[in-house]
């Protein structure tokens, strides 16, 4: 993990001056002046409590873990095509502190397993939106980023404290059926905190994104990740690939699902000239008088390297548990098998994974993944399990989570 650079200048931090600038302007305007599009704005609430716990046979003790993230944010209306977005994250611990945060600082309590929600305050995104372009909207500033299903290019949604960009962003879709995304990295805000030691990566990145969904039978998806990471530059790294997926109606009550999808990844810039790695998906599945299941094969290749993520949203792919937030160095073939649907107004998804060494025969273990959500109104409940049971990789491991959500 990269370490934070100090005394670096970021993209963002000019943002949050002209934000606070604008609102603190005085109120002396004309029709459809800077002010009104700053009165006109719209503020924002989100509450969100989880109650996470951890059993782990490789720790003594088990972790509990209550937090609550509180994130308040203001959007302002429109003003020469130019708006502005603002957000504050805090996350506070109800109760005592009785798990690992991950964050490096003496708060970590590594007598725990992990549990990476750390307690802080800080901003979570402030941008610039500019829309006066046909058909393209420009983005300066932190800002959320998520391409595709967040496999490679994602914002750890899951976890309290989100992993949001300074960047510069930009959407066009003045193309039928095609939305083209391009963004230049800055500084990655990890999940770990502000004040955590690897609490930020320093980037070079650029990041394409092109996406066709004028197909009969679903959507085409090319794109590049170029990563370079002058704190770690033999960790710089390419990846080129391509996405398909869709589905078929064959009839009123069945519709069948499938996706593909191949990536080749290798050195960048100063990278390690060992980076040479293939990433496929291949993914079938049917949804029949609403209930959905699915079978697939993922497999992140080892060659001279691990296929690696480093931005993706990792806990919604290869089991909750979280064992295999970083490739092993064998690599790592996941077959799962997934069944979700509705029943009485509650969504249920069930999952069941079997890992393997892409390279040799290890066999890694199996994972059981099961959730609960519904919601009542505003407010959305959920409670998700995973238990992993260990064979030639990692530790046997049990999490439960109960969580509360209500924005405004």
């Amino acid at each position: 993990m990269q370490q934070q650079t100090t005394g670096k200048k970021h993209l963002w931090l000019p943002l949050l001056g002209s934000v606070v600038a604008m609102s603190a302007l005085p109120v002396q305007a004309e029709s459809g002046s800077l002010m009104e599009a700053i009165q006109a704005g719209k503020a924002g609430l989100d509450l969100r409590y989880r109650f996470e716990h951890v059993e782990q046979d490789n720790q003594n003790r088990n972790a509990n873990a209550s937090t609550l993230r509180t994130r308040l944010n203001y959007a302002t209306d429109s003003y020469q095509h130019l708006s502005a977005f603002i957000e504050f994250d805090d996350i506070r611990v109800l109760g005592s502190t009785r798990y690992n945060n991950a964050s490096g600082r003496p708060s970590a309590r590594t007598q725990y397993p992990v549990v990476a929600d750390p307690s802080g305050t800080e901003v979570n995104q402030a941008y610039l939106n500019y829309s006066g372009l046909p058909n393209t909207t420009l983005r300066l500033g932190r800002q959320r980023i998520i391409y595709d299903n967040a496999r490679f290019i994602g914002n750890v949604g899951w976890r309290q404290n989100e992993q949001t960009y300074d960047a510069f962003s930009l959407v066009n879709t003045s193309l039928s059926d095609t939305t083209l995304s391009y963004a230049y990295i800055d500084q990655v805000n990890r999940i770990f905190g502000k004040d955590s030691p690897k609490g930020e990566t320093s980037m070079r990145s650029h990041l394409l994104n092109a996406s066709y969904g004028g197909l009969p039978v679903g959507q085409l998806t090319a794109y590049g990740y170029f990563l370079e990471t002058p704190d770690t530059p033999l960790a710089s790294n390419r990846t080129l690939g391509l996405r398909f997926n869709g589905s078929h109606a064959a009839s009123e009550q069945l519709s069948l699902l499938y996706a593909l999808e191949y990536a080749k990844q290798d050195d960048f810039q100063d990278g390690d000239s060992a980076i040479d790695a293939d990433y496929h998906l291949m993914e079938v599945g049917a949804t029949l008088h609403g209930i959905t299941a699915r079978v697939g094969q993922e497999v992140l290749g080892a060659d001279g390297s691990a296929f690696s993520t480093p931005l993706a949203t990792a806990h919604a792919f290869n089991g909750w548990a979280d064992t295999f937030l970083t490739t092993p160095a064998d690599g790592l073939d996941d077959r799962y098998l997934k069944l979700a649907g509705r029943v009485q107004g509650t969504n249920l998804l069930a999952a069941w994974h079997q890992f393997h060494a892409d390279q040799g025969s290890a066999d890694y273990g199996r994972e059981l993944n099961l959730q609960a959500a519904r919601s009542f109104g505003p407010v959305k409940l959920l409670a998700k399990y995973a238990r992993y049971s260990a064979k030639d990789l990692g530790t046997d491991t049990e999490k439960f989570w109960l969580m509360a959500q209500v924005a405004f």
